[in-house]
């Protein structure tokens, strides 16, 4: 059987930025397994949508990720990705 998994590898990226807005993408790519360079696209995806603000932050950069944004395809557009990282209780602390 050909190995897949039920999230992306943008839902990875997103994960572990709102584990951690300072991660480095050499510490994404570590995580989700892919190379820096497809962490560094991903992130810059999910920067041009909306889904994360990029803040410098001296030599590195921090993350906000924008919860109330709508999941992008057509069948779960009424649900925000916040929902999502709530199912995923480690991820998302309540406000």
């Amino acid at each position: 059987m050909g190995e897949w998994t039920f999230l992306t590898n943008h839902a990875h990226v997103l994960m572990c930025v709102a584990r951690d807005p300072g991660v480095r993408l050499r510490e994404v790519a570590d995580a989700v397994g892919i190379t820096e360079r497809a962490a560094q696209k991903i992130v810059a995806d999910l920067v041009a949508a909306g889904y994360l603000e990029r803040q410098r932050a001296g030599r590195r950069n921090h993350y906000e990720l924008k919860r109330d944004m709508p999941l992008r395809h057509p069948m779960d557009r009424e649900h925000q990705i916040g929902e999502i990282l709530r199912v995923f209780s480690a991820i998302e602390p309540e406000p």
